[in-house]
């Protein structure tokens, strides 16, 4: 086993940074939906597992964590915030309103004024704080990807909340570019959050359209989600570099535009710290163009 696949070698500052508003944050953060229970939905398993997960991810240099209240529901936030809670200066935490859970753990539009309004408070007494570093109105007008139409209203709703001081920073997700440019006609938009992989580039334009407004790109499932990254030149390329298909596939990412930043999540300590390596590894030309071509990019 090589350093990079223990991770006794990364430092993430070799990723670099980038801002969430006014907030520069590391580009390799953590994302906390792996923490609840299977299917993001009951407490974990192992709930002491959880809690060291986060502890290991600030002790090593994250300061950027996604989450949400409607992950468990309620869960994965009451773990941050036992695991972290006072939080350091430097820790961005960034959560989601916009859908909650049924009791058969199915995800539902929650676009109300009403339900948006008792997200917001739902994670601020979950996670312990005053105000929401972050908050992602995540679109729910299709629950398996983006769709078009209006959201006006409820980023109306957010964007009041958070002129109360309730809310600092508000980011997008599930959303279409035409949804971004309404978006920021209503509200300063400083991160959307989509899905986007080696697999999945069909936000490639768009990813390069927010790098040039100096908005980040933050892509949900980086490694494929529910159904993991699998190519034989993810592999091909990995051997070569002696590293994991995985750390390989965010380094990928890392290098694809200035402004994505990775929120790759497990309930694994010795996971954690793969990911985290991947801020080691530097990825030639050649490899960028062969990673390229496992999936088209958009428009192709």
């Amino acid at each position: 086993m090589t350093d990079r696949d223990n991770g006794l070698a990364n430092d993430l500052g070799k990723a670099g940074t980038y801002a969430l508003g006014d907030r520069p944050v590391r580009r390799l953060g953590y994302g906390a939906m792996q923490l609840a229970g299977p299917h993001v939905f009951g407490p974990p398993k192992d709930r002491g597992g959880a809690v060291a997960v986060l502890r290991e991810a600030v002790a090593r240099g994250v300061n950027h964590i996604d989450t949400s209240d409607f992950y468990g529901p309620h869960v994965t936030n009451q773990i941050i915030r036992e695991a972290l809670h006072p939080y350091p200066d430097d820790l961005v935490i960034v959560t989601k309103i916009g859908a909650k859970r049924g009791e058969d753990a199915s995800w539902n539009p929650a676009f109300s004024a009403e339900d948006l309004t008792r997200a917001v408070h739902d994670n601020l007494r979950h996670l312990g704080v005053d105000a929401l570093d972050v908050v992602n109105l995540r679109i729910m007008f299709d629950v398996s990807g983006p769709a078009e139409g209006s959201i006006e209203a409820p980023l109306a709703v957010l964007a009041d909340l958070q002129r109360q001081g309730l809310v600092r920073r508000i980011g997008l997700s599930n959303v279409t570019a035409r949804q971004v440019a309404e978006g920021r006609t209503i509200a300063e938009i400083v991160c959307v959050q989509n899905a986007y992989n080696l697999a999945h580039r069909a936000d490639d334009a768009l990813v390069d359209d927010l790098a040039a407004a100096g908005i980040a790109y933050v892509p949900f499932f980086p490694l494929g989600g529910f159904s993991p990254l699998q190519s034989t030149t993810l592999s091909g390329v990995a051997e070569r570099l002696g590293a994991t298909p995985m750390q390989v596939a965010l380094a990928w990412l890392l290098r694809r535009a200035p402004n994505i930043l990775l929120i790759p999540g497990t309930s694994s300590v010795a996971h954690l710290r793969e990911n985290l390596a991947a801020a080691d590894l530097m990825l030639p030309d050649a490899a960028m163009a062969e990673l390229g071509r496992i999936a088209p990019p958009s428009g192709e």
